[in-house]
């Protein structure tokens, strides 16, 4: 007689959860819900990394209607946010600011993916 043996089931081993795609300051989020609220309501801001600019890559920012079949939508301190798909890779773990400062203000990134920026700071390279 043959005996039959059965498998142990493997466990899969515990994933660990994925840091966010990116995040915001307190700052940042504030600015853009008053956008939200105000000249752009009904609209979703859409972030891009174009090819452009001295060092490679620039931060391309617009308002859009609804999300794109290539973006991925991000939520932090309740306010939403569209990222292209493709501008994913260089975005990974950064941080979107607002700063204001004596002559202007804007939205501004810590992007631990660069490698290095152009002298006036408008592209990066990663």
């Amino acid at each position: 007689m043959t005996e039959h043996q059965t498998a142990t089931p493997v466990k899969a081993p515990a994933r660990r959860a994925l840091p966010p795609l990116m995040t915001m300051t307190d700052r940042a989020a504030a600015r853009l819900e008053k956008l939200y609220q105000t000249r752009n309501a009904g609209h979703l801001l859409r972030i891009a990394v174009s090819t452009k600019g001295c060092s490679g890559h620039a931060y391309d920012m617009s308002f859009v209607e609804k999300a794109g079949p290539g973006d991925e939508v991000v939520v932090d301190k309740g306010v939403t946010l569209l990222v292209d798909r493709k501008a994913t890779l260089f975005l990974i773990g950064s941080v979107m600011d607002y700063e204001v400062r004596q002559l202007e203000s804007g939205f501004t990134f810590t992007n631990p993916n660069e490698k290095g920026r152009c002298g006036c700071g408008e592209s990066f390279h990663v």
